[in-house]
């Protein structure tokens, strides 16, 4: 959908200047990166307005039978709701631990937007929906989607004025290029909400993670020698990556010359210094049945990530933790 011209598109899709308005939109529960993606946005007032997070649904249970090996009552496996509420507590435990003062923080939709009647309202859906409706056109909320983005969808849904309000940054899947199957945690937990996102005309930076964000691999001994002095969030986000809990459904049972892919830190540094994402403007893709990437030229422009610089975006992530740790 062709909101307004292609010249707008790029105006909007431009990497935003000053203290943009911001809200994450967060599955914080579901493993370890996006807290660490929390902390980096918390703990940087200078760079952003951070008025509120919200807390995504997320399950990991359309992907048991992959795990058929592991006990059913994992937390991962929970409904989608549990998962959201897991989030927002995990969202407090990370603002608790960075120390600052507390943007809005505000419940999710309980389940995903597939299989619904209505658009599901929720705390974080009508926030969302207030919050773009009083910025202006110089002054977009800038939303950075770190899951799956049912309640952004729910929001376009119940108020559409609101594309004109919002640029959304989300990390999924494969570069809109590529011939794969999207097997994307963020893609396709709630494929209608997908769908919606690509679907509406609302500016969209699109960070892909696999070739992309999954450059932002981390190890053990950095997390001990970089995270870890850096105060309570240090030591939260240090307890975080020793007892991830997505290490048993990936069968890890030590550290040795393992890492973990911190993939939710793309959109922050996007934000942060676009340098560091390098992207272009291209059309944005549809999603076919099968989940690959349908190209068509004549769909509305989307901003697309192609590369990350790694040692740029984890040096200014840890020197940000070490400025804030108490002396």
């Amino acid at each position: 959908m062709l909101l307004h011209g292609v010249k707008w598109y790029h105006e909007r899709l431009a990497p935003p200047r000053g203290r943009p308005r911001v809200v994450i939109d967060t599955d914080a529960a579901n493993e370890i990166d996006d807290q660490f993606a929390l902390a980096w946005a918390l703990l940087s007032p200078e760079r952003l307005r951070l008025e509120a997070i919200h807390a995504a649904p997320f399950s990991f249970a359309h992907r048991r039978a992959a795990h058929a090996g592991l006990p059913d009552g994992l937390p991962s496996f929970a409904p989608p709701g549990v998962g959201m509420q897991r989030s927002f507590d995990e969202i407090r435990r990370v603002v608790a631990a960075c120390g600052v003062p507390a943007p809005a923080m505000c419940r999710g939709t309980p389940g995903y937007l597939e299989g619904q009647q209505e658009p599901p309202r929720s705390a974080a859906v009508d926030d969302l929906v207030q919050r773009a409706l009083a910025g202006s056109d110089d002054d977009p909320l800038v939303v950075l989607a770190l899951g799956c983005p049912t309640n952004i969808a729910c929001a376009l849904l119940l108020e559409p004025a609101i594309r004109e309000r919002i640029v959304v940054v989300w990390t999924s899947g494969y570069p809109s290029h590529a011939p794969h199957i999207n097997h994307s945690f963020n893609l396709e937990q709630d494929l209608a909400a997908t769908r919606v996102l690509l679907d509406s005309g609302v500016p969209l930076v699109y960070l892909p993670g696999f070739h992309v964000g999954a450059q932002l691999r981390l190890s053990l001994p950095e997390v001990e020698r970089w995270v870890q002095p850096c105060g309570a969030i240090g030591a939260l986000l240090h307890d975080l990556y020793t007892h991830n809990p997505l290490w048993p459904l990936h069968g890890v049972v030590d550290f040795f010359a393992h890492s973990w892919v911190m993939w939710d830190l793309i959109c922050v540094a996007w934000l942060f210094d676009p340098d560091w994402v390098p992207s272009a403007v291209v059309p944005t893709p549809r999603l076919d049945g099968g989940k690959r990437w349908v190209r068509d030229a004549a769909r509305h422009p989307m901003r697309e990530g192609y590369a990350a610089k790694r040692d740029a975006i984890f040096r200014d992530f840890f020197s940000t933790l070490a400025r804030a740790a108490p002396t």
